[in-house]
């Protein structure tokens, strides 16, 4: 695989984790990843919005139990800190979706350096997802 898209749409600590872990393991592989950060997603590519993601729902009570994991495992426990080591292996690209960014007031002023900017939806899946070699969803 030389090319991946991904499209995600939570914000939670947890749920937000799995794809940019998956980004992290393919860009190690020399696999160009672009992800389209939608819905609340799109909050943590906000200027403090990555640093204060937590879980919710019915693990939330075991965040610092995850976290704490984590550090074991040689991972970051804040969220922006995996973001830009995701940017620093120069094979992620970020993109804040302009609906979601409208709707959760992210734009040029507050997003976060590591974030490529401000696109639309049908730009990424014409241009990113339906000529990546693989798509995933989260």
């Amino acid at each position: 695989m030389k090319t991946l898209a991904i499209v995600v749409t939570n914000d939670a600590f947890d749920k937000i984790l799995t794809p940019l872990g998956i980004a992290y393991l393919m860009a190690a592989e020399d696999v160009q990843v672009d992800m389209l950060f939608v819905n609340w997603a799109v909050t943590a590519l906000k200027t403090g919005g990555a640093s204060n993601l937590h879980i919710d729902g019915r693990h939330a009570e075991d965040e610092e139990k995850m976290r704490a994991g984590m550090a074991k495992a040689g991972l970051p426990t804040d969220m922006y800190e995996l973001i830009k080591a995701l940017k620093g292996t120069g094979c992620v690209n970020m993109y804040a979706c302009s609906m979601a960014a409208a709707i959760f007031g992210v734009d040029e002023t507050n997003l976060i350096p590591e974030a490529e900017g401000i696109v639309g939806l049908a730009w990424f899946l014409n241009e990113k997802a339906d000529k990546a070699d693989h798509y995933q969803y989260f």
